[in-house]
């Protein structure tokens, strides 16, 4: 099929590069996809994201020509020009100020194959400088989970959620934010009979199924869950025969759990105690009771401390190991799980063997040929605070950092301290505007290669469409680039993206055993067993993945947020709505989801709204000592007092803007979801009757 443009496209069943539910789509006509029948998507089901995904493919603002910046302007350049001021620019980094002086950006939103190269150009080159944006979503509970539990992925599969008897939903909207997986797992589950507790600030989609709904103070997740947990110890709702065979420390916990204060913890997170209670019951009395955990429990300052409070719940009462139950986060991308798996963070290797084990370096080695440096890199959150100082350049890679991250205007400025900055991306994004090369890559359908969605099943990307112009694949600009920038050429000479997925079996050892022939057209789970061709559905389920038949379990205390409120401030948090996604790169190049997109709305209780003397649809300004952003009030009660919400992918500038940066000390992962705000109505900047 030839497209309006005279491009061509074709039918191949792919991935989704949306969510990380990981639903099959392929190439329809007139541009838009077609849900197929999938490992995830079994009835063919898309939500709108995935229906618009092409959308951006051949979008009239793709970059099709290198880009190089001269005299303080971009102009197009050929391939080999662009390569060579990117080998002199990061080189010549290299050679100044060692390797440790680049960082590198992988990105979630592209395949295992493509990630693993990057990584490995980091660490052939000489540094663990490289991180990728799960480090804003997830890494506080990967940290917690890889501790207590000794990995940090879901424990069960989407498929046994359906076994369930109550839902425990902490920080996450699935119904909007994975509509497949609400609708074709968790519901099923709630209409044969399980209960949904819902724990949110606000009320949205996947509140109106829920039997509970704990609408706490943004940053009380600790609270509510060690209130719960007391609950559970005092009314004799823990597994006993569990706690003794499969865990340690309760003498410890229950003796602190006796002091927690039920109504105190409950008016400290503004909810009522009796629901408190009544969610206890609910998830205790469950024979199978399972926690499904979002970004709204993550990202905090305490955000691995909120995890372990989850954790506890589930080893308390026996639902660990078991289908139907555990501890599941939904991923945000459809790589998220992937990128982190191949390699993608500074402290670990592929398959998350820490950078500090002198024998999984070896085995690295082996392979390269080279071994990895032995001190753990740079987050990238680290590393925009060290730029023009310990970090003079960056390759960003498929990633948006300028407005992604937190604080976002200081970061966007940070960028332009750096000596020397290489993009690669489909966009001139608001961090490509700071580079020094930008290089135009492929879009998600228009490559092969394997991506891992929220339950540990790998999956094939197909291509359903050629390239634009002067485009070219992710994988060929990375493999040249790291054959130019490394005395190790040899090491990046792959036939494809296939052979990179074998050189990645025989380097992680979760991935061990896989292959393209076997993934197929559905897919394969990790930890996979060679020696039966099969995956671990249920992790945990005789012995802990740390080797461990028993886990700890935890004391944990409530952290206050960093940002303390002034006198009427109220707190901001933010998320995604059904339409939309992350900074919005995608998404407003997308004429299907930009017609559903709405106005940029900040929700805002009708008691705070009266105090401030703003109405249904006004125009508000909110601000703070980073920044300030403007939108359209939408006054409800879904949001609680004292909390206003609004998306991250709606404002110009984004929500970032006013985000803080202070870090998670475990995980390094930033405050999103708390940041004290003033909102005012907009001043009317001409007045009726001025001059």
């Amino acid at each position: 099929m030839t497209d309006p443009t005279g491009r061509e496209f074709e039918s191949n069943p792919t991935v989704c590069p949306f969510c990380g539910v990981g639903c099959q789509i392929e190439y329809a006509e007139r541009g838009g996809a077609t849900g197929v029948e999938g490992a995830v998507n079994a009835r063919g089901e898309i939500c709108p994201k995935g229906a618009a995904a092409f959308d951006v493919v051949d979008h009239e603002d793709r970059l099709t020509e290198p880009l190089v910046r001269h005299g303080g302007r971009f102009v197009t350049a050929p391939w080999a020009e662009a390569l060579d001021r990117v080998v002199d620019g990061i080189g010549g980094v290299v050679d100044r100020h060692g390797p440790d002086a680049v960082q590198f950006f992988a990105s979630s939103n592209c395949t295992n194959e493509e990630n693993y190269v990057l990584q490995k150009l980091a660490r052939v080159l000489g540094t663990n400088n490289v991180d990728n944006c799960a480090r804003l979503c997830h890494s506080s509970t990967v940290a917690a989970m890889s501790e207590r539990f000794g990995a940090g992925a879901m424990t069960n599969t989407l498929d046994d959620l359906r076994e369930t008897d109550c839902l425990f939903v902490n920080g996450a909207n699935p119904a909007e934010q994975h509509p497949v997986a609400f609708r074709s797992y968790l519901l099923p589950a709630i209409r044969d009979g399980a209960t949904l507790v819902h724990v949110d600030p606000r009320a949205n989609d996947t509140t109106e199924a829920a039997d509970v709904h704990l609408p706490l103070r943004p940053g009380t997740d600790i609270e509510v869950a060690n209130a719960i947990a007391a609950v559970l110890v005092e009314e004799g709702l823990v597994d006993e025969a569990f706690l003794a065979e499969r865990t340690t420390g309760f003498d410890r916990l229950r003796d602190r759990l006796a002091a927690v204060d039920v109504a105190a913890n409950a008016e400290a997170a503004g909810v009522d105690p009796e629901a408190i209670r009544e969610a206890a019951r609910a998830y205790g009395e469950a024979d199978r009771a399972a926690i499904v955990t979002g970004m709204g429990t993550s990202q905090h300052r305490c955000g691995t401390d909120n995890v372990h409070a989850l954790l506890n719940l589930a080893l308390l009462t026996g639902n660990v190991g078991r289908p139907g139950t555990g501890v599941n986060p939904l991923r945000g991308q459809n790589n998220v799980q992937g990128a982190s798996d191949v390699g993608g963070l500074p402290s670990v290797l592929p398959g998350y063997e820490p950078v500090t084990d002198a024998a999984a370096r070896e085995r690295v080695a082996d392979e390269w040929g080279v071994e990895p440096p032995s001190e753990p890199g740079l987050t990238e959150v680290e590393a925009t605070h060290r730029f023009g100082d310990e970090v003079r350049a960056a390759v960003v890679f498929g990633e948006n950092p300028a407005v992604t991250e937190p604080n976002a205007t200081a970061v966007a400025s940070a960028f332009e301290d750096l000596d020397f900055c290489v993009v690669i991306d489909l966009f001139e994004t608001a961090t490509a505007t700071h580079a020094d090369v930008v290089l135009p890559g492929s879009a998600w359908a228009e490559k092969a290669g394997t991506v891992t969605n929220t339950d540990r099943r790998v999956m094939r990307m197909r291509p359903n469409a050629d390239l634009p112009g002067n485009a070219r694949r992710d994988l060929d600009i990375l493999t040249d680039l790291s054959r130019r920038l490394t005395d190790r050429p040899e090491a990046f000479d792959y036939d494809g993206p296939e052979a990179v997925f074998d050189e990645l079996t025989r380097v992680a050892s979760i991935y061990e055993g896989m292959s393209y022939e076997g993934i197929g057209d559905g897919s394969q789970r990790w930890p996979f067993s060679a020696s039966d061709g099969t995956g671990t559905d249920v992790l945990h389920a005789e012995t802990f993945a740390t080797g461990e038949r028993t886990a700890p379990l935890a004391v944990v205390d409530p952290v206050p947020p960093a940002d303390e409120l002034d006198a009427g401030e109220l707190t901001l948090t933010t998320g995604r709505v059904l339409q939309h996604f992350n900074s919005g790169a995608l998404s407003r190049r997308s004429d299907r989801l930009m017609a559903m997109r709405g106005e940029d709305t900040l929700q805002i209780n009708p008691t705070d709204a009266v105090e401030r003397g703003i109405d249904d649809g006004d125009r508000v300004t909110v601000s703070n000592e980073r920044g300030s952003v403007e939108a359209t009030a939408a006054v409800t009660p879904a949001v609680r007092e004292g909390v206003a919400f609004c998306t991250f992918h709606y404002a110009d500038p984004l929500a970032n803007a006013l985000t803080g940066d202070a870090l998670d000390p475990e995980a390094k992962i930033p405050e999103f979801k708390h940041s004290g705000v003033a909102v005012e109505p907009t001043a009317d900047d001409d007045p009726a009757g001025a001059d």
